[in-house]
């Protein structure tokens, strides 16, 4: 069982979730332009089982996802991290972390969601080393540009649920010392 490590970059805290954070990530995962590249709009209640999902991914996986708060404000602006799907995709992902990430739109434009994966990333490469993956819409080219930060390359191409998708795949810390 993994207790979620709290990691502090120079403009964000990525914490473990909390109950209380219910709120302000159900206002997040409500808003449109979020919804627009993360398979829609989320429920109160959807983002409730995501919260019960996210603490079962740290003790069953020893990784998962953190809340992210703005350092300053300590506002709650979105979620960031690593799981294990078993999505129903070719190829399979299936046992390798896959990243994923969502800030609000009040703070987009301002580096958070690379700063906060850049950490995610740094304590994975140390906790737990290996390859990871993430999968994004083609026309998402604000992700596409933070994957490629954290080191990810296109994979492969695929769908989900019959929409297209590319799978990326940023090698293990080893691989890219070589």
């Amino acid at each position: 069982m993994t207790t979620p490590p709290t990691l502090v970059t120079q403009n964000l805290i990525l914490r473990p979730v909390a109950i209380t954070d219910l709120d302000a990530l159900s206002a997040i995962r409500a808003d449109d332009e979020v919804g627009r590249f993360t398979g829609g709009t989320r429920t109160r209640q959807d983002v409730w089982f995501t919260m019960l999902r996210t603490y079962g991914l740290w003790h069953l996986l020893g990784y998962g996802y953190w809340t992210v708060c703005e350092r300053r404000t300590e506002l709650v602006i979105g979620e960031v991290g690593f799981a294990d799907f078993m999505r129903a995709i070719e190829p399979s992902i299936s046992g390798i972390p896959e990243s994923g990430w969502i800030i609000a739109p009040s703070h987009w434009g301002k580096g958070y969601a690379s700063e906060a994966m850049i950490a995610a990333h740094d304590w994975l490469d140390h906790a737990c080393p290996s390859r990871a993956t993430c999968i994004i819409e083609p026309d998402n080219l604000a992700s596409i540009k933070i994957a490629r930060k954290c080191g990810y390359e296109e994979m492969t191409r695929s769908e989900i649920e019959g929409s297209p998708i590319i799978i990326f795949e940023r090698p293990e810390p080893d691989a890219r010392k070589s």
